[in-house]
Order: C-alpha cells, then structure tokens, then sequence
C-alpha cells in the first residue's frame, strides 16, 4: 500500500491536532497543570500529541514520531503526577509545536526533495524534551521486568499509558495483534488476570514470528494507548543465565517496517471504522464542481420555466414546477456541504495573538464569538489573511503597554474580541479592540505631507479615515518591526475583502478602541440579486445592499451643491445614474426607477431604466478588460440565455 495516497487525510488530520495542541498550550500559561481547567488542558494536549504520533507511524514519518513521542512521554508524566509544569516547560512545548508542525509540512510535503532539511531535525528538540526524564526513565528501565517461560521466540514487554481506561481490554488487543504477526507462547500475566481490578498495564509476551523488530514494535505501538514496547533477547548464553535479559532497542510507535503493513494494522482495526461511517471528507475541487453543476442546472431550470410557460401546457408546467424544486433542493444541499462554523479558522488565532503580545510585551485578553456561524468554506479561507493583518495590527497599533494602560485607568490586559454575526444574507465578522484608537491627528498630517487630502483639512471622519490608512503604502509607523511598519496591512485587507464582494467598515474612538468590520456574503457561488436595465443591457445588484426600489418620479430630484439627490421620508440621499457608470447618454428621468443602496451607514439611489425582478444568481468570475469600470465583480447568465454583469455596490458608495 503506498502511503502517499493518504498524504492529504493526514495532512488535513495533522492541522486540526496541531490547532488543539496550541490551544491547549495556550490555556496552560494561565492556570497550574495540576488544577482542574489544567488537567483538562494536559489531557487535551496529550491526547492530540498521541494521536499526531500514531498517525505518523502509520506513514513512516520519523522526525514527527520521534518528536510527538518525546511530548508524549514529558506529558505522561504530568498526567500521572510525577512531574508539574512550570513555565520553563510550556515554553518548551510551545517551541516543540512549532518544531511539530514544520516537521508534518516538511514530512508529508509532496516534492520531499524540495522539503527544508531543517524541519525535519528535531533531534535537539527531543534531546531537550527527553533530558527532563532521564533519571525517572532510568529508574523504570532498572525495575525488575515480568518474567516469561522460557520457550520460542522473542520477550515483548509492553506498558500502556498511565489511566488507560479498560487497560486489560487494551492489553488484550495489543495480544490480538501481536498474534496476527506470529504465535504467542505466553502472556504473563495471563489474559484472564489482565481482567482483573489489579492491572497496572504492564504486561509482557512471548511472541514466535518470522519479522523483524520495528515491525514488532510498530504493530503492537498502533493498538493505541502504547506507552512503550520493548523486544527482549532473553534466550540463555554461555555464562550468562537467563534472567539477565539484554534490551535490544526501544520505540515507540516509530519504526521502520513495512508501510503496507503499517497501514492495515493502524487503519484495518474495527475500533477506527466506527468514526468513519458518519463522516466522509470530500476534496473542496469536487464540492466546486457540484456547485458548478449546481448552477448550470438553475440556469437551465429558468429557461425550460419561461418556455413551459410559452406553450400553456399544465402537465408540462408540474413537470418544470417539480424539476424546478429538486434542483433547487440540489443546490442547496450542495452549498450546504461548502458551509463550515468559523471556528474552523478561527481556532488559529489565539496562538497569533499570543505570540504577537509576548513579542511587544503587552498583556492581551483574546475573545472569540459566534463560533458556529457558518460561511462558505472557500470563502472562509480567502479571509483568514486579512484577518491574521487585523489583529496583529490590534496588538501592535491598538492595545498600550500595560503601564500606559494603567496611567489612563485601564486594565493591565487589553481585550480583544473577535466575532462573528448573521445579518440578513451576510456573515459580519468584527475585529475590535479597547486601546487608543487610531491617531487621527498623526494619520491627517501624513495624508497631508502626501497630499492624499487638503491642507485646510482638520478632522478626518471613520470612512476618509479607512480611505487614507488602506492607501497602498501609507503607514505611520516610526520603525518597521516583524509585525508592521510596511504600509501593506489595511490595504491588503480592503483589496480581498472587496474581491470577495464584500466591506469593510472603520470605527474609531479616541482612548477608547478600534473596530474593524467585515461584511461578507454567505457563499459566492449562488447569491440572490435584484435584475435591472439599462438601454438594451441587463445587470446585477447583490440584494445584501438593496434596502427598496421605488418609481422614480421628476418632482423627487433636487440639486444640491451640484449633485443630484432624493428625499426620501426627509433624508437626502445622492443619486447615481448606471447610465452615467457604464457611459450610455443620458435620459429623462420620468419613467426610471431608483434602486436604494446600503452599506453600513452609507446610503445612495441608484436610477436604472428598468426592474427586471429578482432572481438568485450563479456568479461567473471574470478578468475585466483594460479600462473597464470597476464597479463589476463578476457576471451571470440570465434565465433567456444572455449575460448581466453584476455590480460591486461598495465601489460606487
């Protein structure tokens, strides 16, 4: 069995341990690993760390078996009492982690020759993490070892973790699979007694079978809750008598067997299939292509309704009606399977927090709300960078030092939320910190130097201040740090989140914080749209930023200060003319109508020719032509077979 066609599930099974463990390491800087919340976090961290060495294994990766066995063992010993973190120590696992994750990049990478040498030593790491148990592990290799009858074969002496739970059953299993690589001559103590109240897990074998080590050692490793397996050459020398058993090595879920085998003991186990028949995990290329199906299946659908609906025949208008719904139903099953809680992405942040606040010395309270708010996966994916730039941008712009803080009567710790809320057919995804705010003061006097704004100006307001700091460049860094400095944050930002059809939205107070608002739709492949025209051109408006529409009346449009407006329930609001946008001539105003546009508090008309309806869309990417507006983010295909470009609304308010 080749086990570079599962390189993707352990990758993808790989990262998500790799989130627990620096989640667990996280919350164990704040409490002792002997309370409560403490033991749950080294229970957590071990758990993932022994799964992680399993797994690689299964594979043959060493340099990641080697290191996760040696956090395994420091954090078996904290499981069991004989050891306490200190500070020392966390930072230690912190550093393995990193180390961790390098190595399964490095390991699973699927061009190994172009993989860093480096990540894949980890030997001064397990050196450091093994030299915290060098006399304990002493003094249990010095305790005297279950004797076995003499007889053929091999001694296997094997301990189970400490607090497995059901160890005789356990135990039982490790027999069974040792049986499956040969005959076993004995068990001591019996299978019978392993039942019993009294076992500890350690228990020892005499195995018959033609392999070698590591294929010993890696078949029982991967019964799970292995905590070591030795193979034993006790059979009688010449002066020597037989109770002076000679090790002959030690591993411990690492070997360098047969990875075919490997596989069919780790993955062929009864106790695995279980988990597998509820969940399946799909490769996102193929979810795209059921949405891409899924779509041309709507369009196709609309088409057969509006000649269903030429022709007046009732059996073939209940045959459209009902093909209609199933498609319907189709695809949102399939945009169903996309969705995914954000937690999924943001599960990674506190360890980006926490690094960027022990990096400046800062002390910060990270919060996270509404985990389970669902959003398309690709999309979710696309956001994480942006996201990643706010809150390093929070801990380095935002939050004081802890001396600051005090002197203007804070908290030591700077609190900083992230979360996430449904509004309407859009996710809002909230950055928002309760530092300094931004220095409008400092910001107004680069702008001007750069003459981005007038010299006369003396207040920039929360959306002219977004407009300024997302100016490719600008930064009012003094220094450029590991963290800022280089005037690329905002404005990558502002550049992804709009590519992704969605705002952004600044609020800033004065000693009081910073918020950074994220609004995005659900998913970008099928979104609903309110239909329009203008001359003999169709276009798209996303409904996420349409409030209402209205029959444009002459009486309704005053000029103020030069610019077209509407009152509307005594609001002014401006217009905008799609004709004007996209460079068709002018026309009377009478007979259009006026599309009302809302972005956070920004609010203006849109005046179109014509209201088509709505319609729930499939957006079709494009690469728009040199000198084109860029108010479209993509097009449709209309139910008659034509195109309509879709507007990007946040481009025109």
């Amino acid at each position: 069995m080749d086990p570079a066609r599962y390189r993707e599930l352990f990758l993808t099974e790989a990262r998500d341990h790799l989130i627990v463990i620096n989640q667990a390491l996280i919350a164990l800087e704040h409490v002792p690993s002997n309370g409560g919340a403490g033991r749950e976090s080294v229970d957590e961290l071990f758990r993932a760390v022994h799964t992680v060495k399993g797994m690689s294994g299964v594979m043959g990766y060493d340099a990641v078996g080697a290191l996760s066995h040696a956090m395994e063992t420091l954090l078996a010993r904290v499981r069991a009492g004989e050891e306490a973190l200190d500070g020392e120590q966390v930072s230690l696992l912190f550093d393995a982690a990193d180390a961790l994750e390098h190595a399964v990049e490095a390991s699973a990478s699927a061009h190994p020759q172009s993989a860093n040498p480096s990540a894949l030593d980890v030997a001064s790491l397990v050196d450091r993490l093994q030299g915290r148990r060098e006399v304990a592990r002493d003094r249990e290799r010095a305790s005297p070892m279950l004797l076995l009858p003499p007889g053929e074969g091999v001694a296997v002496h094997v301990h189970l973790e400490p607090g497995t739970l059901l160890p005789g059953a356990r135990a039982q299993l490790v027999v069974a699979r040792a049986r499956s690589l040969g005959t076993v001559v004995a068990v001591v103590p019996d299978e019978a007694a392993m039942l019993g109240d009294g076992f500890d897990g350690t228990f020892a074998l005499r195995l018959a079978a033609a392999c070698d080590e590591a294929r010993i050692i890696s078949a029982l490793s991967a019964a799970g809750y292995v905590r070591e397996v030795r193979v034993v050459d006790d059979a009688p020398r010449e002066g020597q008598a037989s109770e002076n058993a000679r090790p002959r090595g030690e591993v411990a879920a690492v070997g360098d067997g047969d990875a075919g085998e490997r596989f069919e003991a780790a993955w062929g186990s009864d106790a695995l299939k279980a988990p597998l028949q509820r969940y399946v995990r799909i490769d996102l290329r193929r979810l795209d292509h059921l949405m891409t199906l899924a779509g041309e299946l709507m369009i196709v659908r609309g088409r057969l309704a509006q000649r269903a609906a030429r022709h007046g025949d009732p059996v073939l208008e209940d045959a459209v009606g009902e093909a209609s719904r199933l498609i319907s139903e189709l695809q949102e099953g399939v945009l169903g399977g996309r969705m995914v809680p954000v937690w999924q992405v943001f599960d990674r942040f506190p360890r980006v927090v926490r690094d960027a606040a022990r990096s400046l010395g800062k002390e910060v309270e990270f919060v996270v709300e509404g985990r389970e708010i669902e959003l398309d996966r690709a999309l979710l994916e696309q956001v994480a960078d942006p996201l990643v730039h706010l809150l390093r941008n929070a801990v380095d712009h935002g939050i004081e030092s802890p001396e600051v803080r005090v002197a203007a009567g804070k908290r030591p710790a700077g609190r900083l939320t992230l979360s996430a809320t449904r509004e309407r057919s859009a996710v809002v995804i909230r950055v928002q910190d309760d530092g300094r705010g931004v220095n409008r003061a400092k910001v107004l006097a680069k702008a001007r130097a750069l003459g981005m704004v007038d010299a006369e100006r003396e207040r920039l307001e929360d959306d002219e201040l977004l407009r300024v700091i997302s100016r490719a460049g600008f930064s009012t860094a003094d220094r450029v740090t590991e963290l800022s400095g280089r005037g690329v944050g905002i404005d990558a930002v502002l550049s992804r989140v709009r590519a992704l059809g969605g705002l952004v939205d600044l609020r800033s107070t004065d000693g009081a914080g910073t918020s950074f608002s994220l609004r995005l739709p659900v998913t970008l492949a099928v979104i609903p749209a309110l239909l329009a025209r203008v001359g003999d051109e169709s276009y798209a408006v996303p409904l996420t930023h349409v409030t209402e529409s209205l029959q444009l009346a002459r009486g309704c449009v005053r000029t103020v200060r030069g610019r077209e407006v509407i009152v509307i329930r005594e609001e002014v609001l401006p217009l905008l003319h799609l004709r004007d946008i996209v460079g068709l001539p002018a026309r009377d105003v009478a007979s259009s109508h006026v599309v009302m546009l809302s972005l956070a508090d920004r609010r203006a008309g849109l005046v179109v020719d014509q209201l088509l309806g709505q319609e729930e869309i499939v957006v079709k990417p494009f690469d728009a032509v040199r000198g084109a507006a860029s108010c479209f983010n993509g097009a449709t295909i209309m139910s008659d077979g034509s195109a309509a470009l879709i507007l990007e609304a946040s481009s025109l308010l």
